[in-house]
């Protein structure tokens, strides 16, 4: 399946830059489950500028931004922006997931089983790329870049 292109705001760059290097300690959790395609052969990018907004992971191939939500967005007004901006997303064709930040610092796993379990359905409905075969396979089998 071919990626679609989503425009971004290219003045984010250097925003989505310096988030990058300040990370939550709950993105860093959830960070370290998703880097280097260890998600069932996935690559997700973090902060990543979409249309007017960062998110806080997305993965190209999936379509999927996943937000990790902090003790902010219990408050009203945030949490109504942050509906009007995850509107504004998926009209991008993107699909959202949501994690409390105390779940991931607290049970990462199972912010993890829930990514996975989209990720099957997604794969189900859509099947999977070559691509993220390969990725698999190398997940699976490293090959040892030691030479003999």
């Amino acid at each position: 399946m071919k990626r679609r292109i989503i425009p971004y705001n290219p003045k984010l760059k250097e925003l989505a830059k310096k988030l990058r290097e300040n990370m939550t300690f709950s993105e860093v959790k959830l960070w370290n489950e998703l880097k280097k395609g260890q998600m069932m052969g996935y690559d997700f990018d973090r902060q990543r500028p979409i249309g007017k907004y960062i998110v806080d992971f997305f993965c190209k191939d999936l379509q999927l931004a996943i937000e990790v939500d902090g003790i902010t967005h219990l408050d009203e007004k945030v949490i109504i922006k942050d509906w009007i901006r995850q509107d504004d997303i998926e009209n991008y064709g993107v699909n959202f997931l949501r994690f409390d930040a105390l779940l991931v610092v607290n049970k990462v796993e199972a912010a993890v089983r829930e990514i996975k379990s989209w990720i099957l359905d997604y794969e189900q409905r859509n099947g999977v790329s070559e691509d993220v075969m390969k990725r698999r396979e190398r997940l699976i089998n490293p090959v040892s870049r030691k030479r003999q």
